[in-house]
């Protein structure tokens, strides 16, 4: 059974990008305050951006935190596909540019080989991730969990070992990179930040199914066990 997610509804996508950066920077600030240091796991895509400009402005002791995707396309860093190009460009800038981060991408043969190298590297950071922050695609995807990839039901198991994976999938036109389910829903805070009517119409849908295994984002939810954070605004003009 799926735990009631906590919505936080925004009238414009700045409204949120505002709002979201605040409570994921005072999240964080109170994970270092603990622990010392602070792990945050970030989506790409085009939604983000705002949001991640939003939060690099923020006081907080950025050499404390270490920044990782949550998913990557295996191109180069320098392709506009690039999630690591994203996260640099709009988040590792401001006061943010002080941060640590951790690619999944490396220049490598194969998506294969490429995954090894980032599971180790994963492996090595002091886990759990403190914030994690997903997107959702209009196929009900986050992460790189595509429901037409042979590998889904491997990275979406919940005793998957691995902590990246490589993804290959008709839809996502290029193979990926993932963390994997168990280290994403490890998270203090887990976050889903989406935008516009569909989206929000199809997350209701999968909610109140009898079915929601059927959509990679259902299995996510349904294996949270902490209710997810669902950060929303229409996009501009609806």
């Amino acid at each position: 059974m799926i735990a009631d997610p906590r919505w936080h509804r925004f009238q414009t996508p700045e409204q949120l990008a505002d709002r979201f950066a605040r409570d994921v920077a005072d999240f964080l600030k109170v994970a270092i305050s603990q622990r010392g240091q602070a792990l945050l796991a970030v989506s790409g895509g085009t939604t983000p951006a705002a949001f991640f400009r939003a939060l690099s402005t923020h006081d907080l002791p950025w050499t404390d935190v270490t920044v990782v995707p949550v998913d990557e396309r295996f191109v180069p860093t320098t392709s506009e596909r690039s999630n690591e190009k994203l996260i640099r460009g709009n988040l590792l800038v401001n006061k943010a540019a002080a941060a640590r981060f951790t690619p999944l991408y490396h220049d490598v043969t194969d998506v294969g080989e490429a995954a090894k190298l980032a599971d180790r590297a994963v492996a090595e950071l002091p886990l759990p991730f403190d914030v994690v922050v997903l997107g959702m695609g209009g196929d009900g995807h986050t992460a790189s969990f595509f429901p037409d990839s042979p590998e889904l039901g491997d990275a979406i198991d919940p005793a998957a070992s691995h902590h990246v994976l490589p993804v290959t999938a008709p839809s996502a036109d290029e193979p990926r990179l993932t963390l994997t389910m168990p280290v994403l829903l490890s998270a203090g805070l887990i976050a889903l930040h989406i935008e516009g009517a569909e989206k929000h119409s199809l997350l209701e849908t999968v909610l109140a199914g009898p079915h929601p295994r059927e959509k990679p984002i259902g299995a996510v939810l349904l294996h949270a066990a902490k209710p997810l954070d669902i950060y929303w605004a229409p996009k501009k003009g609806e």
